[in-house]
């Protein structure tokens, strides 16, 4: 289990379910590690700001996330966390390792829009 605030998907089916009922996801899929634990910091910080995106985590060693290690995506990444934003279901951005929050705004805002209380 991850000890964060974050939406955990525990299964394959729950990841399906997360894509298909919300237009805008972003699932961070790792450990509790220091690479990691910062990226869930600033999920946790953006949720309330960036409310037409859905926050996730997912656990890295759980057998379920294969549905994000076995991306086409993440061929090559090095460093968790995989951290994976969707548009409706599809994968528009994929990035390993830690991130900071102006890197993560930045996707988020290219990506999904800018919220209008910014």
């Amino acid at each position: 289990m991850l000890y964060t605030n974050l939406t955990h998907l525990l299964t394959a089916a729950d990841h399906a379910k997360t894509l298909s009922e919300n237009e805008n996801v972003m699932v961070i899929c790792g450990r509790m590690g220091p690479m990691c634990i910062p990226v869930y910091g600033i999920a946790e910080e953006l949720e309330n700001e960036y409310s037409h995106i859905k926050f996730c985590d997912m656990e890295f060693d759980n057998p379920e996330a294969a549905v994000i290690r076995n991306l086409p995506e993440v061929r090559g990444f090095m460093g968790i966390p995989f951290t994976i934003y969707y548009k409706n279901g599809v994968v528009v951005k994929a990035t390993s390792s830690i991130q900071s929050r102006q890197q993560v705004t930045a996707i988020l805002d290219q990506q999904f829009g800018v919220p209008v209380t910014k």
